[in-house]
């Protein structure tokens, strides 16, 4: 049963699809949005020194297309986000 729930909730995790959106995901897993967000975009070789902050932008945001402002140390980042697919990184400052 404990290995069924694991792939269950890894194919969640794959397609985005959670109970109670992303951010109760990273209540869970004891992170924060910024600090998943700063993960994702170091990946895909941004740099991301220390998150600061991470805030939805609801009105660029869509159903399966979040995007977030996300703030660090060292700079600004516009992050979209689809569904299986590497976020689209834009620098702000």
């Amino acid at each position: 049963m404990k290995a069924r729930s694991f792939i269950i909730f890894s194919a969640c995790l794959s397609f985005g699809i959670l109970p109670g959106g992303s951010e109760s995901f990273a209540q869970t897993a004891g992170e924060t949005p910024q600090g998943m967000l700063a993960a994702q975009i170091r990946l895909q070789g941004f740099a991301c020194d220390k998150p600061l902050g991470a805030s939805k932008d609801t009105k660029r945001s869509k159903p399966d297309h979040e995007v977030w402002v996300l703030k660090c140390s060292n700079a600004t980042y516009r992050v979209s986000r689809f569904p299986d697919m590497a976020a689209k990184v834009e620098v702000l400052r």
